[in-house]
């Protein structure tokens, strides 16, 4: 296992290099940056250590990056230093999670003591969910993409198959279904964990400096290039490299990133060195990219290169049993994000949530609990939604909406039953026939219990 590392981030380069010297006379692992960009490509669940960042920086400063930190992994230890004795920040940044606030000036000795009590904290944590993951129980992977139908256990079967084996990976899912997620799920459960994950809107780079941004440019190869620059391939060695949205990447520039695909190396733009790249790459699409081929936007030998392996996310629509169980995660999430307690949500919401299409997937499901969380309307647009699979006879509506009220209220309850027909009013015998009538099961709002992945895993 690798040595626990200490992410460094502070703008004012003097300091930044004594402290790291200070902290490395202690024993301690460190790697420094002037900006907190380059940090979150090697924060993930599979990181081991621990981020110490000066909290006021140009660019993103240190609250943004806790709150992206905490995106990631809420349980990895991020310690904010300040220079200016804000007592209200220091208040308000460990109320939004932040593992310790340290001012200005400080000793290495206390910096260092906080680090290792940070890290111990952290290898604990590490240690817990492998010890979890080997017994069977509920572990990182289904904490990121939770789900009990027959489609998410697949899906999560598939992950740890091909994360394993270091092979290019093409993700393919609707818009919001999770697909950046499995692609660090991926990374994290693989060989490059501890390198860098770097993440390329295809869609999003601008198409004249498209090939700089990732190849990298010598200095003098166009216009305003006044000094040599990494590109982002070149950035990402070592590591795992995400091109989401591949379908929106140029059709002149697939020709090269083919050459890339085959070869392993790049040249700069105004060099004519090649330059190795050990990386792995991943892909996402939400278009189906044999169509694209058969239109000739999208080449098809690269389309078969990228397609040493693929995974298919599948939308709310084909695992419409997870999403009470789904919702009650998000909520919670959104709780601890929002700095709230954790609500009870009423039956009634459940039972609406659980009839909504919800078009966008798990992204708009997400927009939904932090709406609820923060008081606002939880259905889409602020209105109740006519569900598409209710409309109809009234008999029918009745039924949809009494098996979303009971499935609500299991997810709710985690399963147990006897709360479930206390809170309906109803008796034991009743509920059970409901539940066999409507075809629901208790066991998919079970959440320290996977029995169909355990089982599959083990035979």
């Amino acid at each position: 296992m690798s040595a626990q590392r200490v992410l460094l981030i502070d703008d004012e380069e003097e300091l930044r290099r004594s402290t790291a010297q200070a902290l490395e006379l202690f024993g301690l692992t460190v790697q420094t940056f002037s900006n907190a960009e380059h940090v979150l490509e090697l924060t993930s669940f599979g990181f081991d250590g621990v981020v110490v960042s000066d909290i006021r920086m140009p660019g993103m400063d240190g609250m943004t990056l806790l709150h992206r930190v905490r995106e990631l992994d809420a349980e990895i230890p991020v310690i904010l230093v300040t220079g200016h004795g804000d007592v209200q920040l220091a208040v308000k940044a460990m109320r939004e999670g932040a593992y310790d606030f340290i001012e200005k000036p400080f000793t290495p000795q206390h910096l260092a003591g906080v680090i290792r009590r940070a890290l111990d904290r952290r290898a604990l944590v590490v240690e817990n969910r492998r010890l979890k993951a080997v017994a069977g129980k509920r572990d990182d992977l289904e904490t990121r993409l939770p789900g009990r139908t027959q489609a998410m256990v697949d899906l999560r079967y598939r992950i740890r198959a091909i994360g394993a084996a270091d092979a290019d990976t093409l993700i393919i899912g609707e818009t919001g279904v999770g697909k950046e997620v499995v692609a660090r799920a991926l990374h994290d459960i693989g060989p490059r964990a501890n390198r860098p994950f770097i993440a390329i809107n295809c869609a999003a780079l601008p198409e004249t400096l498209i090939e700089s941004e990732l190849f990298g440019h010598e200095a003098g190869a166009f216009p305003g290039a006044l000094r040599p620059r990494y590109g982002k391939f070149e950035h990402g060695r070592g590591g795992t490299i995400l091109l989401d949205e591949i379908g929106s990447m140029p059709f002149d520039l697939q020709a090269k990133f083919l050459r890339v695909l085959q070869e392993r190396v790049i040249t700069r733009l105004g060099s004519n060195e090649m330059v190795a790249l050990d990386v792995r790459f991943i892909a996402t699409s939400k278009v189906d990219l044999e169509a694209e081929v058969v239109a000739g936007r999208f080449r098809a030998d690269l389309l078969y290169r990228l397609n040493v392996a693929t995974i298919r996310v599948p939308a709310l629509a084909q695992r419409r049993a997870d999403i009470p169980l789904l919702f009650l995660q998000l909520v919670r999430e959104a709780s601890a994000r929002y700095g709230r307690d954790d609500m009870d949500v009423p039956a009634e919401i459940m039972a609406l949530i659980a009839e909504q299409a919800w078009p966008g997937n798990v992204r708009e499901l997400r927009n939904a609990a932090d709406r609820l969380v923060l008081g606002l309307d939880a259905r889409p647009g602020g209105e109740v939604a006519a569900s598409t699979e209710t409309a109809g006879r009234l008999s029918d509506k009745v039924a949809a909406f009494e098996r979303n009220l009971i499935a609500g209220e299991i997810s709710a309850h985690g399963g147990a039953l006897k709360p479930v027909y206390e809170a309906l009013g109803i008796s034991r015998k009743t509920l059970y026939e409901k539940m066999q009538k409507y075809g629901l099961d208790k066991r998919l709002a079970l959440i320290d219990e996977p029995v169909e992945e355990g089982r599959r895993e083990r035979s």
